[in-house]
């Protein structure tokens, strides 16, 4: 007998956790992921047509990639191996696969589920590919992590990509209510004190179940928990944050991009998200200095010197007195005017560097400073702009045979507004002093 059949007589005396009685049985019974299990949806064509072709599974934790694995074996017909990336090596793998060729001899498939599927290296990976084409499983991966970076492309080449949500609050209300009708009796915690629970599990159906039998397991008999009671007992989640894969610089593109957007508060927010997350302070001093310089620019120029004293104020204070100077910092550049003109402007010249590298300066703008070279023509004609009743000489600075480019081109916003209106009346001074020229020639 297997000791760990959940039918043996023993499993009937054991206290079973309050997810394993929640678990769905159907596809009917999973929430939150309509898009891809509803009616006519991708993934629930797929299984009811009874066919399944090998896929992977992207989510956040506590969305059910799991639960569904075993659903779609069930209803599939196909023997279910679940194995982890994080306990499992060759060896369980080659096991597993031997198997399932011993099971499909005798006509039975098999269903492979890998949990966290990214952990296992590029050669491993590539060790499914022959039983993935030639049919000995059907491979079912799943992962928190984005299947573009972290699978190989032969094995995605093989595998479709399912992408299933966060749980939203419907979602997880409704998880609620399956457990306080499974227990015959309702959470004792007060309206607010629920939509806080709700909003504690963040998105993760797995972590809410935990939080509900804590409530039911430790709240005493009549007593209704109201919201500061209820953090009281399930103390705070740290937040869902891993700072050397993709949640890092999915926040950091957030915070960058809020702040491009202008939107002070939604950028205050990342920011924090971040530093609650733990990041390196220091590391977002340094993306918001790279911001100031390449998304605020000259629109504003004291973003820059903002920021550098931002980075010096920090790591004077340090945390949590320096924390101040970055969200002053976040402010002041959500809210400064914004401008990519100098970043741009330095591509196009980059660019034209690379096209026009050999060309010399015109010889007006050479210094002289041997007999030779002034005989040369190096320096002639060179009009000392000081001199001038401008202090603007016009004279061209482009190499001779490299007709002239505007690289520089400052919109009409915040500081770039003034130097605008300096690079219009040079230039309109620049074509006055040619068509004199002209005119004399």
């Amino acid at each position: 007998m297997n000791g760990m059949d959940d039918d043996s007589l023993f499993a009937a005396n054991v206290s079973r956790p309050l997810a394993d009685r929640m678990r769905p049985h159907s596809l009917d019974e999973i929430v939150g992921q309509d898009h891809l299990l509803g009616e006519g949806a991708p993934l629930r064509r797929m299984i009811d047509s009874g066919r399944l072709a090998s896929f992977i599974l992207w989510g956040p934790p506590g969305c059910g990639k799991t639960t569904l694995a075993r659903i779609m074996a069930t209803k599939t017909q196909l023997h279910f191996v679940a194995l982890s990336a994080v306990f499992s090596g060759i060896a369980d793998l080659r096991k597993a696969f031997d198997e399932a060729k011993k099971r499909r001899v005798y006509g039975e498939g098999t269903l492979l589920f890998i949990d966290e599927i990214h952990r296992f290296n590029r050669a491993q990976q590539d060790g499914f590919l022959p039983y993935v084409e030639n049919g000995t499983v059907v491979l079912v991966g799943a992962t928190t992590e984005n299947p573009s970076f972290e699978l190989n492309s032969a094995l995605l080449s093989r595998c479709k990509v399912f992408i299933l949500n966060a749980l939203d609050a419907e979602a997880l209300g409704r998880i609620v209510t399956r457990a306080e009708t499974l227990l015959g009796r309702p959470l004792p915690v007060t309206p607010e004190a629920r939509a806080g629970l709700i909003e504690l599990a963040d998105g993760d159906g797995r972590y809410l179940i935990n939080l509900l039998e804590s409530v039911y397991d430790l709240t005493p008999a009549g007593v209704t928990l109201d919201a500061a009671s209820l953090l009281k007992l399930v103390q705070q989640r740290a937040p869902v944050y891993d700072k050397d894969r993709e949640g890092h610089y999915n926040l950091i593109s957030a915070v960058h991009k809020s702040l491009r957007g202008s939107d002070t508060d939604a950028a205050l927010y990342w920011a924090a998200r971040m530093l609650e997350g733990g990041e390196d302070p220091l590391y977002l001093l340094r993306r918001l200095t790279r911001f100031a310089m390449e998304d605020v620019s000259l629109a504003d120029p004291q973003a820059l010197p903002m920021a550098l004293a931002a980075w010096d104020a920090y790591e004077r204070l340090g945390s949590p007195e320096g924390d101040l100077a970055i969200a002053e910092l976040v402010i002041y550049l959500g809210s400064a005017p914004k401008s990519n003109s100098a970043y741009a402007a330095w591509g196009k010249a980059r660019e034209a560097a690379k096209a026009h590298g050999s060309l010399m300066p015109p010889p007006h703008i050479l210094n002289a400073p041997t007999k030779l070279m002034e005989e040369a023509g190096y320096g002639k004609g060179y009009v000392y702009d000081h001199d001038t009743a401008d202090g603007f000489s016009g004279q061209n600075y482009f190499p001779e045979k490299m007709d002239r480019r505007k690289f520089y081109d400052p919109p009409e916003r915040g500081f770039e507004r003034e130097i605008r209106k300096r690079l219009a009346y040079w230039e309109r001074l620049r074509r006055e002093k040619e068509n004199h020229s002209g005119n004399q020639a």
